[in-house]
């Protein structure tokens, strides 16, 4: 899982991908998608889903960056 933080606290909320969905309107096959780690939100997305869940929108991009730091070393 690329994004278990993702899971982790959604989980920790009580929340389903489903319920997630409805509180933000982007479709539960994206969120599963993005806990997956086979898509990167684009911004507005991102910034939905982590109003939701009381973090920092940049989170999702963090560990792009994380990743690509690792690649190129």
């Amino acid at each position: 899982m690329k994004n278990k933080w993702l899971i982790d606290k959604r989980n920790e909320l009580g929340l389903t991908q489903q319920d997630l969905a409805n509180k933000t309107g982007v479709h539960r096959s994206y969120i599963a998608m993005i806990e997956k780690g086979t898509r990167t939100p684009s911004v507005t997305v991102a910034k939905k889903i982590a109003k939701e869940i009381n973090v920092e929108w940049v989170i999702f991009f963090n560990c792009i960056c994380d990743d690509l730091t690792q690649i190129v070393n």
